[in-house]
């Protein structure tokens, strides 16, 4: 099917552009899966007074050259399709990370926007054989499981692992049995049904192999972080402490979950279960950024993130190729303007967010004497769900100074500020440096029903939403590189808010 089947009419376009009149209100609550709002940072510095109350003529027209093209011409949508249908999965380390890589830095080239390479070295952890079962019983059949090998698991044996099976569903459960868990395979349950749910049981996935380890278990099952199954695992990443003890770990889908807390109601269960993932050593990969110059302060920078590795499994299209296609389309619409705003848009589309973080530390690293001029930043790593609104990480006056450009999100829905901070997982690393924050939600309530799973395809993400968030962040990213005054920085990282809820 031609991906013009799913553009908007130019004439639709702009009438959602201009139709809806501005709202009183300027603060409204939505599903998130970010942290919960803190008390407002506090600065001895004095915010800049916003120039203008409302935009000129000259500013709406900038608009409709922004967000009119975004709706209409279908361009994030078509290059989705070339990122998950033509590379594919793009885990990091890989020949089609790598595929990726050359692909972003050809699209530029051909938006007539500057960009370049910035080294990373990422870890290469390769998938390999995985199976499993629950062993027939006198009281069951044998079953098969449905999973994936966790991001960092290490192997089993070549012949597998059988053991048997002991429930636990928080951390401090299983610190409570003590040597109990000694030989077994620990099952982490949980009862997450709803996005928001995320926050409070990735831990389980992200620390409980490790603690298992700790306990003496020889291997790891984890329910799916998942809000629908058609018994489909959803992977992710664990950590295990550097030189602490190691061992395999995998997701099962939510139905083989509930077969085993059932199973494990009558009686004892065993698993066997077979994992030939591996660790080979570190891989050279890059970093792609892109930029269009600042008229009068390129110094001062808006950054634009998106993370262009994936998991192995899907192709990567919520998660994150979505995002990778926002900010792309951001910096082509900008760079076509008659003029270009005050500051410099840069776009990083960074590797390895999903099993290491490598990327957004090299980038804080190599850049660190740039962050005090970087005067925001938005990571777009939520899917490709229709826009809500705004939520901002800054100092005080930030809303007054950034109300007056949220009229051209009226007809998107998102002329809103949303509550909670702004935050992501890439930009985390810049947090030290105070830098502002800016967050341009999407509609994520349908987000983990795919997400780190086989399903995370094209065909789940609608072109419609995926124009109108990309309208969204096309024209914040140009009102924050546009305005005269700038957001005041936060007076502090926050380094007390739990990670971002996304990975």
């Amino acid at each position: 099917m031609s991906t013009s089947t799913f553009v908007l009419p130019v004439s639709l376009a702009l009438q959602l552009l201009t139709s809806a009149s501005p709202s009183p209100q300027n603060t409204a609550t939505a599903p998130s899966q970010e942290p919960a709002p803190k008390s407002p940072a506090t600065s001895s510095v004095k915010a800049t007074p916003p120039a203008v109350t409302k935009l000129s003529a000259a500013q709406q027209a900038t608009a409709a050259k922004l967000v009119g093209p975004a709706l209409a011409e279908g361009h994030a949508y078509a290059r989705l399709a070339e990122l998950t249908d033509g590379i594919g999965p793009r885990l990091s380390g890989s020949e089609s990370a790598e595929a990726a890589v050359q692909w972003a830095l050809r699209s530029f080239q051909a938006d007539g926007v500057k960009a370049w390479k910035e080294p990373v070295k990422v870890p290469r952890w390769v998938r390999g054989e995985e199976h499993g079962e629950i062993l027939a019983s006198e009281r069951t059949r044998g079953l098969p499981l449905a999973l994936l090998a966790l991001g960092g698991s290490a192997p089993t044996p070549p012949e597998g692992i059988t053991a048997e099976v002991v429930e636990v569903s928080s951390l401090e459960e299983l610190a409570a049995l003590g040597d109990k868990v000694k030989g077994r395979i620990v099952f982490f349950n949980h009862t997450m049904s709803e996005a928001a749910d995320y926050g409070r049981f990735a831990g389980l996935r992200g620390r409980g192999p490790a603690a298992a380890a700790k306990q003496g278990a020889v291997a790891a099952l984890v329910r799916s972080l998942a809000t629908a199954s058609l018994r489909t695992p959803h992977t992710g990443s664990t950590r295990f402490d550097e030189g602490g003890p190691r061992l395999p770990a995998a997701a099962v889908s939510v139905e083989d979950a509930l077969t085993l807390h059932r199973m494990l109601q009558g009686g004892a269960v065993k698993v066997r279960l077979v994992l030939g993932c591996s660790d080979l050593p570190d891989a050279d990969s890059s970093n792609v950024v892109a930029e269009v110059r600042g008229r009068e302060k390129p110094d001062e920078v808006v950054l634009l993130g998106a993370h262009l590795d994936s998991w192995d499994v899907g192709t990567g299209a919520h998660d994150d190729g979505a995002g990778v296609v926002m900010v792309m389309e951001a910096a082509r619409l900008i760079a076509k303007l008659p003029q270009a705003p005050r500051r410099t848009v840069r776009v990083v589309l960074f590797m390895n967010e999903e099993n290491g973080l490598r990327g957004g530390r090299a980038y804080a690293e190599k850049h660190a004497k740039e962050l005090p001029k970087h005067v925001a930043a938005i990571e777009m790593d939520a899917g490709g769900g229709r826009p809500l609104g705004v939520s901002l990480h800054a100092g005080p006056g930030g809303e007054a100074l950034m109300r007056p450009w949220l009229a051209p999100l009226e007809g998107l829905g998102a002329a809103q500020f949303l509550v909670g901070h702004a935050t992501g997982a890439d930009l985390s690393p810049m947090e030290p440096a105070h830098v502002p924050f800016v967050g341009v939600r999407v509609d994520s309530s349908r987000y983990f029903d795919v997400h780190h799973s086989m399903a995370d395809t094209l065909d789940k993400v609608d072109p419609q939403d995926l124009s109108r968030s990309t309208a969204a962040v096309t024209w914040m990213a140009y009102a924050l590189a546009e305005s005269p005054g700038t957001l005041v920085r936060p007076t502090a990282p926050e380094s007390d808010t739990p990670p971002p809820a996304k990975k």
